[in-house]
C-alpha cells in the first residue's frame, strides 16, 4: 500500500525538475509534462496547488512557467505533499461515520500520519536535487 499517492509524487517530482531547470528562466508546464511523460492538463492542479502554497512561483508571459517561490533548503517533501493534497480536497466528503472510525481508526492513523509527517519534514528539495544531479 503506497503511502504518497501518484499526484504527491508527481508533485515532488515537478518541484525537483524546476529546481534543476529553472536556473535561467521558469520552466513551463509544457515542458513538464512532456518531461514527465504526462499531459499539461493533468499537472496543471498540482502546480497551481503548488503556487497557492508558496512553493512555486508562476511567471506569465510568452516565456512565463514556474520557478521556485523558496530557497531549495526550505522546500520539503511534507510541504510539497502537504500541498498536493490541497488539490483533492474539495472532492471529501463531510458524511457522518461510526464512532469505531472516529474514536479508534482515525486517531491511530493520525498518530502514524504525523510520525510520516515529520519524516517528511526531514527531506528538503536542496538535498533531492544533488541526488537527481549526481544520477544523471
Amino acid at each position: 500500500m503506497p503511502l504518497v499517492s501518484r499526484k504527491g509524487i508527481l508533485a515532488i517530482a515537478a518541484v525537483i525538475d524546476v529546481a534543476i531547470n529553472a536556473q535561467s528562466r521558469p520552466v513551463s508546464a509544457k515542458a513538464l509534462a512532456m518531461r514527465h511523460k504526462l499531459p499539461p492538463r493533468h499537472l496543471e492542479p498540482v502546480l497551481q496547488a503548488l503556487v497557492r502554497d508558496g512553493i512555486l512561483r508562476g511567471i506569465r508571459g510568452p516565456h512565463g512557467g514556474y520557478e521556485l517561490a523558496r530557497e531549495h533548503k526550505q522546500i520539503t517533501a511534507e510541504d510539497i505533499l502537504r500541498a498536493a493534497s490541497s488539490a483533492d480536497d474539495a472532492d471529501e466528503s463531510n458524511d457522518p461515520v461510526s464512532p469505531l472510525v472516529n474514536d479508534v481508526v482515525q486517531p491511530a492513523l493520525a498518530e502514524a500520519e504525523r510520525s510520516f509527517s515529520a519524516a517528511l519534514g526531514r527531506i528538503n528539495i536542496e538535498d533531492m536535487t544533488k541526488r537527481a544531479e549526481a544520477a544523471k
